[in-house]
């Protein structure tokens, strides 16, 4: 069995580098429908792929006594004004903002600025 697994180590990095290059190659063409299915293919990969999203509303920051002490009615004072937008992330990643709107007895958010695509890459660095 050592020989077998031997002989089919060689075997395997040759057939991935080909599809690698057969993949490459048709997708440089850029003609004929199987690149285009091809990255049909590849993005629906990535559909399934969960994303956190948060909604920050404001940051305040507090000494341990302070936290301590809370109880119920106590007010943490968040550091935007009321008439901001909201800040939306996407995994830490600021990709919008956005204001409260009411969607039946749910709360939603309303996008207002999205950030360019340029500025979410340039933020990734």
């Amino acid at each position: 069995m050592a020989e077998e697994d031997q002989q089919q180590t060689p075997e395997q990095p040759e057939q991935s580098t080909s599809a690698q290059t057969g993949s490459n190659a048709s997708a440089q063409r850029g003609s004929g429908s199987g690149s285009g299915t091809e990255n049909i293919k590849n993005l629906e990969l990535l559909l399934d792929i969960p994303l956190d999203v948060s909604v920050e509303v404001g940051r305040s920051r507090m000494l341990v006594r302070d936290l301590l002490q809370m109880d119920e009615g106590y007010v943490v004072e968040l550091g935007k004004q009321a008439n901001e937008p909201l800040d939306v992330y996407v995994n830490s990643r600021l990709i919008a903002r956005g204001e409260v709107v009411m969607v039946d007895d749910k709360l939603g958010l309303r996008l207002t600025d999205v950030v360019s695509p340029a500025e979410r890459i340039e933020n990734l660095a």
